[in-house]
């Protein structure tokens, strides 16, 4: 595991693209998925549609903070 951002790719709507996140967000954005039975590409679509300006993995990083501060 690294604490370095590392380049995954997606596909949003039929179009490629990559985001860069570290591991811990990665894992813990695929759990979410899974555990909401969606797949990865599926829930980071409805985070694109949803996330206003900023950048794709700041909002990835963002739902799963809110994700587990609601579990709290």
């Amino acid at each position: 595991m690294t604490d370095r951002p590392i380049k995954r790719s997606l596909t949003l709507h039929g179009h490629r693209t990559s985001v860069s996140l570290e591991d811990p967000f990665w894992a813990s954005f695929r759990d979410i998925a899974a555990a909401q039975d969606q797949t990865v590409n599926g829930l980071a679509a409805q985070i694109d549609d949803a996330r206003g300006d900023i950048g794709l993995a700041s909002s990835i990083r963002l739902y799963v903070l809110k994700h587990y501060q609601d579990q709290a």
